[in-house]
């Protein structure tokens, strides 16, 4: 059978291609074996061995196993990106435990959910201010027996703000945990369709929930990108210099940066936080390759003033994930750079994968891709998900797959709620064309249903975009006496920019949207609130949504502040 899109395959590609699936301890190993001396990491200048990051996991793993959080047990990471994030992440999974990612960026609520919804009682952190500060409060509130303290000065001292450790039994430095471990006489049995990971996800609609996530639904998801780039590894024959600010505790760079490059062999060039200068001088001076990122870091590099007199020449793929790439932002940069920027799609509980784009094949603005070999995606009824349509109609996406999430951790209800037979119902709303490519019109939850009419914020958002005076936009949902329901658009502008009215702005996107489309209010904003990935939120908008003109956000009178 050929699947839709299959013929814009890259050449000996097939979509029915064998998916390889195992652990995650195996993967590292043989990875080890092949790379040996090879840099794995490189973080703050200093290059990291794969046989001393071998070596440093194996000294985490005998320590939780010394400390009897083995097979059975949740440990949880509340960490940034250093090389504490992969010693303790393939540490914890060799000792057979199955982790647990906390962001930094979440509030004390939402973390203190994760942990003990999780049954995590043990927390690997940093004792950077912000991060150890947020631990502590766990301490004081009952939910951890104990905390692991990782001291950022061992991989060089740069001044970054530092926090003492509490004088606290359960509290310890991690070179103090480790001290004196020594292997196992025999590693725990770790089996491929094991747990390895809880990834919190759908926070924007309750509480957030756990997708399971286990090693082969993670190995799985490395041998698809295996098989949907073998051709372009062969010819390009080389190690790649991946730049990694992608937040490691975010799937999108745990599956498409962390595990494909320890697969591969690749450098991982570890960046802490996101910064245009460091990334650029990453690409000039040290030559990087391959730059992952999500639409707001993409949006920042097209507005550099620099962009244009940069040598961008190392540089062989740009791809951006994590939410729809603005089509105005992608033609800027590629006009700028000469770069092909592309937006695939996938999500928490796919492990990442879901689409992607041939280097060679219809050339299709908007396009999140082609489902990627052993994917299925098709399009159903937004009444009933049973019901598949025909290509060009708009309905929500279901996927099947290897890489696919069994469920969520204690939530059986959401689980059958999120399943129609075997096949995921993954929340977004979107069609497929008649070559097989998907394109994205919004999540479900975000449909605004004005007179009667589905409007989508993402199309709003696209259109808006082309306006020479956004820098960002957000499109969200507002009542309406007479429509039930509205689009207000809320903007940050390039620097130097005026503010228009809601007037112009509608006459600006006249032709360009449907007048049921066309946005009903209009507020200039200093800043858009952002997800811990990065991605722009219109959840976190919607909660804080002004209800009085004394509630107003900020407003903006030119430039952006």
């Amino acid at each position: 059978m050929t699947h839709p899109g299959e013929q814009f395959y890259p050449e000996g590609v097939r979509w029915d291609a064998p998916i390889a699936r195992g652990t995650l301890p195996d993967l590292l190993a043989t990875a080890v074996a092949a790379y040996g001396a090879r840099p794995a990491l490189e973080f703050r200048d200093r290059p990291i061995s794969f046989t001393e990051l071998a070596a440093r996991v194996e000294q985490a793993a005998s320590a939780f196993l010394r400390a009897g959080y083995g097979k059975g047990s949740s440990i949880a990471l509340f960490l940034g990106n250093s090389p504490d994030h992969p010693i303790n992440f393939f540490g914890a999974l060799k000792a057979g435990a199955r982790l647990v990612h906390l962001s930094p960026l979440d509030g004390e609520i939402a973390l203190s959910h994760k942990l003990s919804d999780s049954g995590a009682r043990v927390l690997v952190t940093s004792n950077l201010a912000p991060l150890l500060s947020m631990a502590v409060k766990f301490l004081d509130k009952g939910l951890l027996d104990k905390l692991i303290v990782c001291e950022d000065d061992d991989w060089g001292a740069v001044g970054t703000p530092q926090m003492p450790l509490p004088n606290d039994p359960r509290v310890v430095t991690f070179n103090q945990f480790v001290a004196g471990a020594t292997p196992p006489a025999a590693w725990p049995d770790v089996k491929a369709d094991d747990v390895a990971l809880l990834q919190y996800t759908g926070g924007t609609t309750g509480l957030p929930k756990g997708a399971m996530l286990s090693h082969s639904n993670l190995t799985s998801a490395v041998s698809i990108y295996d098989v949907w780039g073998a051709n372009i590894r062969a010819e390009r024959n080389a190690i790649e210099r991946v730049i990694c600010v992608l937040p490691l505790f975010h799937i999108y760079a745990l599956t498409v940066i962390l595990l494909r490059c320890i697969k591969y062999g690749d450098l991982i060039s570890l960046h802490q936080r996101f910064d245009v200068g460091a990334v650029l001088r990453d690409i000039e001076v040290k030559r990087a390759t391959v730059f992952p990122g999500v639409p707001t870091m993409w949006i920042a590099l097209a507005n550099d003033p620099s962009l244009e007199s940069r040598d961008l020449s190392s540089l062989v793929s740009a791809g951006s994930g994590g939410a729809p790439l603005p089509v105005e932002v992608a033609k800027v940069f590629e006009r700028k750079t000469g770069l092909t920027l592309k937006s695939g799609w996938g999500m928490t509980e796919t492990c990442s994968p879901g689409t992607g784009h041939p280097a060679a094949g219809p050339d299709k603005p908007g396009s999140i891709g082609l489902m990627l070999p052993g994917i299925e995606l098709d399009v159903v009824s937004l009444d009933d998900p049973s019901k598949t349509l025909s290509p060009g109609e708009v309905g929500e996406i279901r996927i099947k797959g290897p890489n696919v999430t069994k469920g969520y951790w204690n939530r059986p209800q959401e689980t059958a709620q999120a399943f129609v037979g075997d096949r995921f119902l993954t929340g977004d709303i979107g069609y497929m064309d008649d070559d097989g490519y998907f394109y994205l019109v919004d999540r479900k939850k975000d449909m605004i249903i004005s007179g009667g009419f589905n409007v989508y914020p993402q199309m709003i958002e696209q259109a808006i975009y082309t306006h020479p005076a956004v820098h960002e936009v957000l499109v969200i949902g507002i009542p309406d006496d007479y429509r039930g329901e509205a689009a207000k658009a809320f903007v940050t502008l390039k620097p130097n920019a005026s503010a228009f009215t809601l007037e112009e702005l509608r006459a600006f996107l006249a032709g360009k949207l449907g007048k049921h489309e066309l946005p009903a209010a209009l507020e200039f904003v200093a800043e858009l609130p952002r997800t811990a990935v990065g991605k722009l939120s219109r959840h976190e908008l919607r909660t804080h949504q002004p209800t009085k003109p004394s509630e107003q956000l900020q407003l903006a009178t030119g430039g952006r502040s």
